[in-house]
């Protein structure tokens, strides 16, 4: 039993019924249309056939994860007791200040979502790393419960044990965890769920606000702007701010940090707990999988954990420099893709066997030099999907398959699957948001 024979009993199961089906997919569309699986208000995108994991691929990405956060941990330390290596990162003068800071606490990670080509086995290679602002949650458990409640996993009920991967009141309970060893702690910190508002997914901060709620805390969303540093404590209105869920990615966090005093002041004072801190960047930057490369970083690093990068890391540059290294990727088009060393949504992405040529030499040339990386292009692994038309009839087809993997308090914690028919997920568009269930 793997992940692909299960999808394709599933597909067997819809195609020998498919009038059943296409009233139950109506039923399950309709749910997820009225739920609160929601970006910008918008619902997000819904397939009528779950990703299905087996245990063998959970004890694959817990292996994956370990590794990746025993790497992690080093090079983190190597960033913050070693001047010459934090120069590999670049990184705003603001930013090293603020990852130099002590969090407060005994983890540089709390939490991650680490993407990756995966289907099946060990032969995956990983896309990027997000840590703050990782997301996703909300949908798929959304997603996931109403798959539980379809004809076909009903059927296939009768056959398998069915669950699936709770993401909100687990990370609840673990940010509570990570506070608990905080060492300004107080009793039932007041909690605060922080992005800007013009960038945050209500929805999903609203799912884990509930959450906090539930277990007895107060907690409230905001926006950062919104934030007061008085006498030592950080406010929003008359509530006294203790526990931050840090939902701002760390580009745009210092890149309206004039909008943001008082909470990075109140940052530097150690005056309240951000989970996760601005360290967590050094594994989030996208320039990080060209550092795991280089010689000086895996000569700190064990031979399982170096043997890992290569297998598992594609190969990343800086798209920059030596002239033979635009001609090299304007001459291999489709063997690279080029991306920020910055972004999220995928935002600034090219793959080279997207373009004719004369279009990809226009995008290397405004990409040239101005902090883009270009790395190796993979093929993603694919599967086969069912679609229903507007009159009940079956399609089935291929899609392509990014896999994240979320890790909480270092621990493997469940999975977020995205299909596209393309080879690059932009953003909240062009895709299926695909829930996940583990059969046992």
């Amino acid at each position: 039993m793997d992940g692909r024979s299960l999808t394709e009993e599933y597909i067997d199961i819809v195609k020998e019924h498919k009038d059943i089906y296409y009233e139950d997919y109506k039923k399950a569309k309709n749910k997820a249309r009225n739920s609160n699986a929601r970006y910008k208000d918008k619902p997000v995108p819904f397939l009528y056939q779950p990703m299905f994991f087996t245990e063998k691929d959970i004890e694959n990405f817990k292996k994956a994860g370990n590794i990746l956060m025993s790497i992690a941990n080093k090079v983190t330390d190597r960033y913050i007791h070693y001047p010459k290596y934090r120069e590999k990162f670049k990184y705003p003068k603001l930013l090293e200040e603020l990852i130099l800071v002590d969090q407060g606490y005994d983890i540089n990670i709390p939490i991650s979502r680490f993407d990756l080509f995966y289907d099946g086995g060990d032969d995956f290679k990983f896309i990027e790393v997000n840590t703050d602002g990782s997301s996703g949650m909300n949908e798929d458990n959304i997603f996931a419960n109403i798959m539980l409640e379809s004809k076909p996993i009903k059927e296939m009920q009768k056959k398998y044990n069915i669950t699936y991967f709770e993401l909100i009141n687990s990370w609840v309970q673990e940010s509570l965890n990570i506070y608990s060893r905080y060492k300004n702690k107080v009793e039932n910190p007041n909690i605060a769920i922080v992005d800007f508002k013009e960038t945050g997914i209500t929805a999903e901060f609203q799912a884990f606000r509930e959450a906090y709620r539930k277990k007895g805390y107060n907690v409230e969303i905001v926006d950062p702007r919104d934030l007061r540093y008085i006498n030592g404590k950080l406010y929003y209105g008359d509530m006294r701010i203790d526990m931050i869920y840090r939902r701002i990615v760390t580009v745009e966090f210092i890149e309206k940090s004039q909008e943001i005093p008082d909470l990075i002041e109140a940052y530097r004072d150690g005056a309240v707990c951000v989970i996760g801190s601005l360290r967590s960047q050094i594994m989030h930057n996208k320039i990080i999988f060209k550092i795991l490369h280089d010689a000086d970083t895996q000569e700190f690093l064990m031979e399982e954990e170096v043997e890992f990068i290569k297998k598992h890391i594609p190969y990343t540059e800086e798209f920059a420099g030596d002239k033979k290294v635009f001609e090299e990727v304007r001459n291999n088009k489709d063997k690279y893709i080029v991306k920020p060393m910055d972004s999220f949504a995928s935002q600034g992405v090219h793959t080279g066997r997207d373009y004719a040529a004369e279009e990809w030499v226009k995008i290397l040339e405004d990409c040239w030099g101005k902090n883009y990386l270009f790395q190796q292009f993979i093929d993603p692994p694919t599967r086969p999907f069912v679609l229903f038309d507007e009159e009940g009839n079956i399609d089935v087809e291929d899609f392509k398959l990014n896999i994240g993997v979320y890790m909480y308090n270092e621990q493997f914690a469940g999975v977020y699957t995205r299909i596209s028919r393309e080879n690059i997920i932009f953003g909240r568009e062009g895709y299926y948001s695909i829930p996940n269930l583990l059969i046992m």
